[in-house]
């Protein structure tokens, strides 16, 4: 096996895999594709689907029990790329009742956005598609070229075989998930809750209507 056959999948290598279930020839540069309309299309489905199945929260994406800190203003941002973010349930009160709002974590318990001292919490990380492991970049890959090639020339003969590609990619993400994460029913609910909550193979057919 060469060493070029070794290497993960790049974001043109995927933006190229789609434009090829309409019959578009691949583009060389992601950043010159301003001209290609359905390469453009392409990378916005592509970057659509990353986010929303990492939005799930998998073991690749979610950082438990991060301690975050008020600023001067007493207020926690909300990072950019965070996808999903809630308090961690062993260091939680019953005067703790965090969710997001407006950019900053918020409690709804006191109705304030106001914190005097640190708030542990979990968070779900939005990662570019070069940072991810291979088996997320494959079913993300699969998942939005069936989604392109739906939206360019309609759900035809070929959806089918889509359908079955993008079956197959979840078993292997789900796979990971399983393997990697190293969890079992010993383990604290809580955890297993925020990093396997998607576990449930049946929510993907959900996904892919």
């Amino acid at each position: 096996m060469t060493e070029r056959a070794l290497k993960h999948m790049a974001e043109i290598q995927a933006v190229n895999m789609m434009l090829t279930t309409i019959g578009e020839q691949p583009i060389k540069n992601l950043n010159d594709n301003a001209g290609l309309q359905d390469a453009s299309i392409a990378q916005d489905i592509l970057h659509s689907t990353s986010r929303q199945v990492q939005s799930k929260g998998w073991v690749f994406n979610t950082d438990l029990q991060v301690t975050r800190t008020p600023d001067g203003n007493d207020k926690i941002v909300v990072h950019n790329n965070t996808l999903r973010i809630d308090t961690t349930s062993k260091k939680r009160t019953t005067t703790e009742d965090i969710v997001e709002r407006a950019g900053y974590l918020y409690d709804r318990e006191n109705n304030t956005d106001k914190f005097a001292g640190e708030v542990i919490v979990d968070e779900v990380t939005f990662l570019p598609f070069d940072s991810l492991p291979e088996v997320a970049r494959r079913y993300i890959a699969v998942r939005s070229a069936r989604i392109f090639h739906d939206r360019i020339v309609g759900s035809g003969e070929l959806h089918r075989f889509f359908q079955e590609d993008e079956g197959t990619a979840w078993a292997e993400l789900l796979e990971y998930q399983s393997e990697v994460g190293d969890y079992n029913i010993f383990d604290d609910y809580d955890t297993f809750r925020v990093v396997d909550r998607n576990q449930d193979a049946n929510q993907h057919y959900a996904w892919r209507k």
